[in-house]
């Protein structure tokens, strides 16, 4: 039988947790879904494939798929993608953060629309006060892009349709960024996409993301993903700081040196080659589109 929900679990040294994540999902959807179960085993050195061995004697619709080499959360993410055969696909951590026990629930709601995704947001929310600030303004600039309030922009608790997933792999990177830039796709793609509260603990073992780095690259792919989807919103910003600097020059210019200075002059050109970037892109980014 064909089922209707994939469930994918990429794992990279996760000895202490994976077996207890596996058999949560298991005993938290029983019969409730026809469901198959994928874990991606993205080159790990310790345990972990002796484990997820051990794992498959036990339930027969648990499949591992082994990367020989680390090839990063997006890349194995996308492996599962492509033998799932779900029409819904469900991704959790294998790190023990993520509440199992809501998986069911966002399944449920994720019937008839196209994402849900669990949003780590409220109270009872464990995370790192040095992700906090960088986020909150990712968080405003995808928000700004999307045309929508975005909570959180890269939760790894969702459920979303395979179908569109697949049309999305091309952009979807192999790193950490895969849910960003999945958010943004729906997002600015007018698909219907539901974030639900959930709760969120710290994670058992040691963090595999590298705060400095892993910013930049966030901020990379937002910015080329914005691009991609929303050209005109993603350059607006740009635009009108340009345009603010170039109309304060003027002023000065103006008003103290009573001449127009190369400086000005250079600002408005910067601006105005911005905004007709912005339009040209915009109107290549519609035209696509329709086609």
């Amino acid at each position: 039988m064909t089922p209707e929900f994939s469930i994918l679990i990429p794992c990279f040294d996760e000895q202490a947790v994976i077996g207890m994540t596996v058999e949560r999902i298991y005993a938290e959807l029983g019969d409730a879904f026809a469901y198959e179960v994928i874990v991606i085993d993205d080159g790990s050195r310790d345990e972990t494939p002796r484990i997820l061995e051990s794992l498959q004697q036990v339930y027969s619709n648990l499949e591992v798929l082994v990367h020989p080499s680390n090839l990063g959360y997006g890349a194995a993410l996308k492996s599962g993608l492509f033998r799932a055969r779900g029409e819904y696909v469900a991704i959790t951590d294998a790190d023990g953060t993520y509440p199992i026990d809501r998986l069911p629930r966002l399944m449920e709601q994720c019937r008839g629309i196209d994402m849900v995704v669990g949003a780590r947001v409220g109270d009872d929310v464990d995370y790192s006060r040095l992700r906090a600030l960088p986020k909150y303004f990712m968080r405003h600039w995808v928000s700004w892009i999307a045309r929508r309030p975005v909570p959180d922009i890269n939760s790894g608790m969702r459920v979303f349709r395979r179908d569109l997933a697949e049309r999305y792999a091309g952009i979807l990177p192999d790193g950490f960024s895969f849910t960003i830039t999945i958010t943004l796709a729906m997002l600015t793609n007018y698909r219907v996409t539901h974030f639900e509260p959930i709760p969120y603990a710290a994670r058992v073992g040691q963090s595999k993301i590298r705060p400095v780095r892993d910013t930049l690259r966030f901020v990379s792919i937002i910015a080329r993903t914005g691009m991609y989807f929303a050209p005109m919103r993603a350059l607006a910003p740009i635009v009108a700081v340009l345009f603010t600097c170039a109309s304060v020059s003027l002023v000065y210019d103006v008003l103290a040196l009573s001449n127009l200075t190369d400086k000005t002059v250079l600002l408005f050109l910067f601006s105005l080659n911005a905004a007709m970037f912005a339009l040209l892109a915009d109107m290549i980014d519609k035209r696509t589109a329709r086609q």
